[in-house]
């Protein structure tokens, strides 16, 4: 892309207009943050979304916190 590029009458797609976005829309998501994890495909075969996952790991949790207070 040259400098003179910037002068070309806009080539933006009209499917790419943004002109009804709504600012700050998804910003106290981003500001929580989060936590993106890929799982193995024979893990995703049993686990299909993250609620399944969730509560897989706070059961996991909950055995390994009664294994700790037991031992």
């Amino acid at each position: 892309m040259s400098l003179d590029s910037r002068s070309e009458p806009d080539e933006m797609k009209p499917e790419y207009d943004i002109r009804g976005g709504v600012r700050g829309k998804y910003y106290e998501r981003y500001r929580q943050g989060t936590n993106v994890v890929l799982l193995e495909p024979d893990v995703a075969e049993v686990f299909h979304d993250s609620g399944s996952v969730n509560r897989a790991l706070r059961a996991l949790i909950a055995v390994a916190r009664a294994e700790a207070k037991s031992g």
